[in-house]
């Protein structure tokens, strides 16, 4: 096993990102509609951001799709913590859901949205 990088996920923790998170933003945008939306994930240390992604409206505008983000996992002390985006980017933590070890959890808050921050 290869020494775990100070600030990023532990192998086994980010093969089950990679496959719930993958799998949470497959479902949230179906493929039908994947040329108009699209949900994805990056990972970057401990933190796993959800975004949401268009393509441009016009075509003066490029062909790069825009990125916005929705919430933000981070996993610290073994249990994911939610955090939301406000207007300018910056990150605060969501204190309506106590970090928790179970992803499914936290992602099935993000889902449920009762704030409107993540999905508005």
């Amino acid at each position: 096993m290869s020494p775990q990088i100070k600030g990023s996920l532990p192998e086994l923790v980010r093969k089950t990102v990679e496959r719930d998170v993958g799998r949470y933003c497959e479902d949230r945008a179906p493929s039908h509609l994947r040329d108009k939306i699209r949900i994805e994930y990056e990972i970057r240390g401990n933190s796993v951001t959800i975004v949401e992604r268009r393509p441009p409206w016009r075509e003066d505008y490029g062909p790069e799709w825009s990125r916005v983000t929705v919430a933000q996992l981070r996993y610290e002390d073994e249990k994911w913590a939610l955090y939301w985006s406000d207007r300018n980017g910056k990150w605060h933590f969501y204190d309506l859901f106590d970090p928790t070890p179970d992803l499914s959890a936290a992602l099935a808050e993000v889902q449920q949205d009762p704030t409107a921050l993540f999905w508005g």
